[in-house]
């Protein structure tokens, strides 16, 4: 694989499309909207030279990840010589299911087509295409030049050569592979957001402050952020979302929303995104 599109310029996708730029991959990020674009591709230039400033990239590496990364408002257009079609739009199925069906029309039979849901079904997402078994999945987290776990998920159909393929290419771009199977939540969603929720509802009925709670998990048990902050990162809309879904198809009340996190995501209090969520971000 050397071509890749990207499909949706926001925080995912633009951090998935800048990874893929810096191995040396050539790029095509893809949105509908020209303002999302745009601010996708400023915030590749941004996480570049905070990069150069830091000392961790070169001025050598952002020249020539820029040089790899375009973008494209036409679908069709960005996947006709892809080699990769990663989807990274919001976690809804009927979008994803549209996406890929209008991206098989113009992509080479050859292109594999991942997903970076965070909870969604890998093969019903994969239903409405001709050729399910070039779908996986490529869970990728926030923020993706940064995080070093890129979790596959392998769907019902997906061929073993489209795994191997998809393994390579997560070596490549510097993230420690691990593969899973196609389950509501998989291994990470389903474990973070069952923490998460519980640290919602210890919030809610006063065990401890969100920084507390916080602390506890960062140096009790040496996580590299809390389960609220994550929240914070993350989105509570998001997370909430996924909530539901896990709730429902696992059959259980541990990932159900707590009452709290209705009322901040009703308030419009759903994280760094909006400036509040457990902590202030504003000055962010």
């Amino acid at each position: 694989m050397q071509t890749v599109a990207v499909i949706g310029a926001g925080t995912m996708g633009h951090g998935i499309a800048q990874v893929f730029a810096m191995a040396n991959y050539d790029v095509t990020l893809v949105d509908a909207s020209e303002a999302a674009l745009d601010k996708g591709l400023a915030a590749v230039v941004r996480n570049l030279d905070k990069g150069v400033d830091r000392g961790k990239v070169t001025e050598e590496q952002r020249t020539s990840t820029l040089a790899r990364l375009s973008g494209a408002a036409d679908l069709a257009d960005a996947v006709e010589d892809a080699d990769l079609v990663i989807e990274a739009v919001p976690e809804s199925l009927q979008l994803k299911q549209s996406l890929f069906t209008h991206a098989q029309a113009s992509a080479p039979d050859s292109a594999i087509f991942a997903t970076n849901t965070s909870s969604l079904s890998v093969a019903k997402i994969a239903g409405v295409l001709d050729d399910p078994s070039r779908v996986i999945g490529m869970h990728f987290f926030n923020p993706v030049h940064i995080m070093a776990l890129l979790e596959v998920v392998v769907g019902e159909d997906t061929r073993d050569d489209v795994l191997s393929a998809v393994k390579t290419a997560g070596e490549r771009i510097g993230k420690e592979v691990i593969v899973v199977r196609d389950s509501p939540g998989f291994a990470t969603s389903r474990l973070g957001v069952c923490l998460g929720m519980e640290a919602i509802r210890m919030v809610e009925e006063g065990v401890a402050s969100p920084a507390d709670i916080d602390k506890a998990m960062v140096l009790g048990y040496r996580h590299p952020i809390g389960p609220l902050k994550l929240t914070d990162l993350v989105g509570l809309d998001v997370r909430m979302a996924i909530g539901e879904y896990l709730a429902k198809e696992l059959g259980n009340d541990a990932f159900t929303p707590p009452q709290l996190m209705r009322e901040m995501v009703a308030a419009g209090n759903v994280g760094k995104k909006s400036g509040k969520g457990f902590f202030d971000w504003s000055a962010s």
